[in-house]
């Protein structure tokens, strides 16, 4: 009863791996493919936050990926659709796109740290000078 349990597990595994979409000719690698997603999540996260400063620079988001990756829109699109067609890979792929944005976040965040240290060092260092010149209490004390 146990192999035939097994045979049928192996039999339902092996025929769910059909192919959804044919792999792309001008398939993106998986590596490519988390870089332009990163990319894409990164410029449309500062768009949210201030759409202006975006405006202001008069750039085509994805021409920019697209020239900067050296694909055009139809490698992408094909990639992101077969990628998707295959989950285990797209989930992996979105994996490292986010592992990736909390490495930014985690150097940024010690940036900021740095800095309000510096900040804060710079702030005791004046007050300590600060404390060397003492009020007179008495006129006296200033005349000699």
């Amino acid at each position: 009863m146990k192999s035939f349990t097994v045979v049928i597990i192996a039999f339902l595994t092996f025929s769910c791996v059909e192919k959804v979409i044919e792999k792309p000719e001008n398939l993106i690698p998986k590596e490519k493919m988390a870089d332009i997603l990163y990319d894409m999540t990164l410029y449309q996260a500062t768009e949210s936050v201030n759409k202006s400063i975006v405006d202001s620079y008069d750039v085509e988001m994805m021409q920019l990926i697209y020239n900067t990756y050296k694909i055009d829109s139809t490698a992408f699109v094909e990639s992101d659709l077969y990628y998707a067609s295959i989950p285990l890979v797209y989930q992996s792929i979105y994996e490292e796109v986010e592992a990736k944005i909390e490495a930014k976040r985690l150097a940024l965040e010690q940036v900021r740290k740095r800095r309000s240290d510096s900040i804060r060092q710079i702030q005791k260092k004046q007050t300590d000078s600060l404390k060397q010149f003492k009020k007179p209490k008495r006129t006296s004390e200033i005349l000699p």
